[in-house]
């Protein structure tokens, strides 16, 4: 059963996010709140908490894990980026973009793209999920919470609890999400591509 942590979506409890953040280091996987649906999260190098990942959203070697970044001088340690890169990504964050670039070494080989060494990063516009991530201090593995065969994600943290329970250690409840994921952006080509519109403005990019 997963243990459900009522959390105050713009001010965030400090001693339930420590309980939170204590929690992952001790090798949980959660389903917390970010600015456009809840995620799965855990350690990046929790290899248990990636597989179950892949188990509950039916997830094949090839996907894009997201990693979700406290600021950008964290999300600069595990992308490669160019200058072109660099003003329009700092520019767009904090908020609902995830951008798939080329991985530092910092990236564990087995998260990234197997054939083109990539990987997503996205900073969170949301305060629970940004506090967890300045609480933990490194980045956190993720994956929007759509579950397989389904249109619309859960948006809220009883919802998620009730369809998780017996799945995650944990659910941080900070209230309705909505249902709009993320813009997604791949850099990898050298020139940005819309790979899918979501709740972040494509036309800045």
């Amino acid at each position: 059963m997963a243990r459900y942590l009522d959390v105050h979506p713009t001010t965030p409890q400090p001693r339930l996010i420590s309980q939170v953040v204590a929690m992952l280091r001790d090798g949980a996987l959660i389903a917390y709140p970010t600015d456009s649906m809840y995620a799965l999260g855990a350690r990046l190098d929790n290899h248990d908490g990636a597989e179950r990942i892949r188990r509950i959203r039916h997830l094949d070697d090839h996907h894009h894990f997201t990693l979700m970044c406290a600021d950008f001088a964290q999300l600069g340690q595990l992308v490669h980026l160019d200058n072109n890169e660099f003003r329009a990504i700092k520019a767009a964050t904090p908020g609902p973009y995830t951008f798939i670039l080329k991985a530092t070494p910092e990236v564990p080989r087995r998260l990234a793209h197997a054939k083109k060494r990539s990987v997503g990063v996205r900073i969170p516009d949301h305060p629970v999920a940004l506090a967890i991530l300045h609480e933990l201090g490194e980045p956190l593995l993720s994956s929007s919470l759509l579950m397989p065969g389904t249109e619309w994600p859960l948006t809220e943290g009883w919802q998620v609890k009730e369809e998780l329970d017996d799945l995650v250690d944990a659910v941080v409840d900070g209230g309705d999400c909505g249902t709009t994921p993320t813009t997604v952006v791949d850099w990898t080509s050298g020139e940005p591509e819309i790979v899918r519109v979501g709740a972040g403005d494509p036309d800045r990019f």
